[in-house]
C-alpha cells in the first residue's frame, strides 16, 4: 500500500524503508533535496538521476517547503 503525497512523491512502506520517494523510481526525496542544499543545479540532478524531471525536482521543494509549514505531516497508517 502506498500513499501518493502529490502527482510526483509517495510513500511506501516496501521501498526505501517507508520514506518519500519518487514515482516509479527508488529515488529518495532527501536525495535530491541534499543535492540542491549542496548548491547542486537542477540541471546536474537530472544529469545524475535521468528518470527525474524538473516537474519532480519542484514538486521535492514544494514538498520539503509544506512540511517546514506544518503541511504535507502525513501519518501513514500502513
Amino acid at each position: 500500500m502506498s500513499i501518493s503525497v502529490n502527482d510526483y512523491i509517495i510513500i511506501d512502506p516496501r521501498f526505501c524503508h517507508g520514506k518519500p520517494i519518487f514515482k516509479g523510481t527508488r529515488i529518495m526525496v532527501s536525495q535530491v533535496l541534499e543535492l540542491l542544499e549542496a548548491g547542486k543545479s537542477v540541471k546536474e540532478i537530472l544529469k545524475g538521476f535521468p528518470s527525474l524531471s524538473p516537474q519532480a525536482v519542484n514538486a521535492a521543494l514544494d514538498y520539503a517547503s509544506g512540511l517546514a509549514e506544518g503541511d504535507n505531516i502525513i501519518h501513514p497508517d500502513l
